[in-house]
């Protein structure tokens, strides 16, 4: 039974996040929050490892999250299911783009989509910040970071890499 939740509820996340990677969190926390499989602590390892391997955050994620929940075949049936969504609509729009391309209604619900989208990361990066921000150290590593990312637009594995290196210093000093 847990192999069919996996497929379905991965299958549901890859046909609905759009707009890449991080648009499939809030499915992710939905599954953390009503089946227990992985934490919302573990999910946020989880994001942090699959932002610094290769390839696509949604997909490592997914893997990471059916390796957690049931070994090595729930990582198989996870992944394949969020992926499987995107290359079935690839097929089909291939085959439909020129006559669609240009509808006004495929138009006006990508636009749609946008908003509704932000509005589900912003929810997550709440979730998450109330999470993991437990004590002045970390607050002030993230606005320290933050601030960073907007003035310095430098490649973002500098800054997962400078926050995992703040975190070996802070943990040595037992200040997290």
């Amino acid at each position: 039974m847990i192999y069919f939740n996996l497929l379905y509820e991965f299958f549901k996340t890859g046909l609905f996040s759009f707009g890449g990677g991080y648009a499939t969190l809030p499915f992710l926390y939905h599954i953390s929050e009503t089946y227990h499989w992985f934490s919302a602590k573990q999910l946020t390892d989880m994001i942090a490892v699959s932002s610094i391997t290769p390839g696509p955050l949604g997909v490592n994620v997914a893997t990471f999250a059916g390796f957690v929940t049931s070994g090595l075949l729930g990582a198989l049936v996870a992944t394949t299911a969020v992926v499987l969504p995107s290359y079935i609509i690839v097929i089909l729009v291939s085959k439909l783009l020129d006559k669609f391309k240009e509808n006004k209604h495929v138009q006006a619900a990508i636009y749609a989509l946008k908003p509704a989208g932000c509005g589900l990361l912003a929810s997550v990066a709440v979730s998450i910040f109330k999470e993991n921000i437990s004590n002045a150290w970390l607050l002030v590593l993230f606005i320290a970071l933050l601030v960073f990312s907007f003035k310095q637009k430098r490649d973002p594995l500098l800054y997962l890499g400078l926050a995992a290196l703040a975190g070996v210093i802070l943990g040595f000093f037992k200040v997290i």
